[in-house]
């Protein structure tokens, strides 16, 4: 009998997830994002743009942040960003400059994502998995944009 190991893609978008929910009960974009070193989430964040009044404080600028001020270096060789949505171009400028190893990102964002619309690339090494549990990071976001085309 073989166990399926715990720490995966899904189990950490999972923890996005729960960060996107954190954003959408405050009525900002449910985009939330957690990054990973060894396993263990160093970094756990949801957009802000609304509270903070500040359009670069996305979920990513701000997992970002927190993640260089836990390791106390700009760069975050060895560590996994893990978003519930493409990230913007402004978001993959700041990815390609902290070095960071990996991306991993559930919902295309066909308007302003920064593979599906600029083509851009983020840092030479570093790896990204698009469509981690699509379908529940897509929902979250036809669910709040749903609701503010009510009100």
């Amino acid at each position: 009998m073989s166990i399926a190991p715990l720490f995966t893609d899904e189990y950490f978008m999972r923890e996005a997830l729960k960060e996107a929910q954190k954003a959408f009960d405050v009525d900002e974009v449910p985009v939330g994002s957690v990054i990973v070193a060894n396993n263990k989430i160093i970094a756990r964040s949801h957009n802000l743009t609304e509270r903070l009044i500040d359009v670069t404080a996305h979920s990513e600028i701000q997992a970002i942040t927190a993640a260089t001020n836990y390791i106390g270096g700009k760069y975050l060789f060895d560590c996994t960003l893990y978003v519930t949505l493409e990230p913007c171009i402004m978001c993959a400028g700041a990815l390609f400059w902290s070095k960071i190893s990996k991306v991993v990102y559930g919902a295309s964002d066909y308007k302003n994502g920064f593979l599906s619309n600029f083509n851009a690339n983020l840092h030479p090494k570093t790896e990204f998995v698009k469509g981690v549990l699509n379908e529940d990071c897509e929902a979250i976001l036809k669910l709040f944009f749903k609701n503010k085309r009510i009100k």
